[in-house]
């Protein structure tokens, strides 16, 4: 537009406009508008900022060797219970995005069907979570299977088996032993599983129906229907330690062994308070809740200008856990109410 206005001195602007290929309504609206410069306006510090010390300090928490490959989320339930607090779960995403040290994650993508299972757990071994994914093997087209068996409600590996390949009769012996290690009764358990070969195949389904367990499916081609398992095997390759294949089985084994071992009593878990699934397995997230709302009081206690005069509590334990929570529930039943809460 710039060129069309110096042509146009010479010219005049409808040759200008003609030549150039601008549209005169374009032009006349440029030459119009007024140029005004923006005022680049300083805001003040807020008084409940961090200091620039207490800043670098975070920071350095943030980078150390231990927080590294943690999120912001995992760092602050850890070091509330370690009965040190630096800073709010927003001020540590601020600090790192000044550093150009976070992004924006995709959505995945919806699929929608007809039928949608709708299972809800309000206790332990209530509902598990079945799946199975592929361990790549030192060449293409050997890979291994993995199997791992999830307490919906603890986010608790109760069972997991890796073998040469996935089949109905060690699906069938990890069923039956997990249940027997957690004492399963008829009536009690909700297996929930995608619609591979071991998950529909006869032996599975009559074993599921002697142990007196009710089986739920995925809908076709939709993972979202099992998020747990789907969560559990992201967080595995998403590890840092990770090898991209595996040298044989018992080196996949060695490897799953210590992984699950780390997931059930040191990953916290944003679906359960950011507490261990072993610390509510073993029963003693009140205890490390009160430890943590100590913690914030006396955060709080110190510098009350920076909660905005508003206590900070600890984040909440669910009382429910959905698997496709239905929007709106049935009057008079209980999933009406436990639908409800926060």
């Amino acid at each position: 537009m710039a060129a069309a206005r110096g042509l146009a001195q010479g010219v005049g602007a409808r040759a200008a406009c003609d030549a150039l290929g601008v549209p005169r309504a374009s032009y006349d609206c440029h030459r119009q508008r007024p140029e005004r410069a923006r005022l680049q306006v300083e805001r003040p510090a807020s008084p409940r900022a961090l200091t620039c010390e207490e800043q670098r300090v975070v920071l350095a928490l943030l980078h150390a060797a231990r927080f590294v490959d943690k999120a912001p989320l995992e760092v602050y339930a850890t070091l509330l219970d370690a009965g040190s607090y630096h800073g709010s779960i927003r001020t540590m995403y601020r600090l790192l995005a000044r550093e150009g040290e976070v992004r924006e994650r995709r959505s995945p993508r919806r699929r929608a069907h007809d039928h949608t299972p709708e299972l809800l757990a309000t206790g332990p071994n209530q509902v598990w979570s079945w799946d199975i994914t592929k361990l790549k093997g030192p060449v293409q087209w050997s890979d291994d299977s993995l199997e791992g068996i999830l307490d919906l409600d603890r986010r608790y590996v109760v069972g997991w088996m890796v073998a040469h390949r996935e089949s109905a009769a060690l699906a069938h012996t990890l069923i039956q032993l997990t249940c027997d290690q957690q004492g399963i009764w008829p009536g009690q358990l909700t297996i929930h599983a995608d619609r591979g070969r071991s998950m529909t195949s006869k032996p599975v389904a009559l074993l599921l129906a002697d142990l007196g367990v009710t089986k739920t499916q995925s809908r076709p081609q939709v993972s979202h229907d099992n998020p747990s398992s789907e969560a559990q095997f992201k967080t595995r390759t998403d590890r840092p330690n990770v090898p991209e294949r595996f040298g044989s089985l018992e080196d996949a084994r060695a490897f799953c062994q210590p992984f699950f071992d780390w997931y059930n009593t040191e990953h916290r878990h944003s679906g359960i308070g950011m507490l261990t699934p072993e610390m509510v397995h073993a029963g003693r997230a009140p205890q490390v809740m009160e430890g943590r709302a100590k913690t914030l009081q006396a955060a709080f206690d110190a510098h009350p200008a920076r909660f905005k005069g508003k206590k900070p509590a600890p984040i909440p334990l669910p009382e429910a856990v959905w698997i496709n929570r239905p929007t709106k529930a049935p009057q008079g039943t209980e999933a009406e109410s436990i639908a409800s809460l926060p």
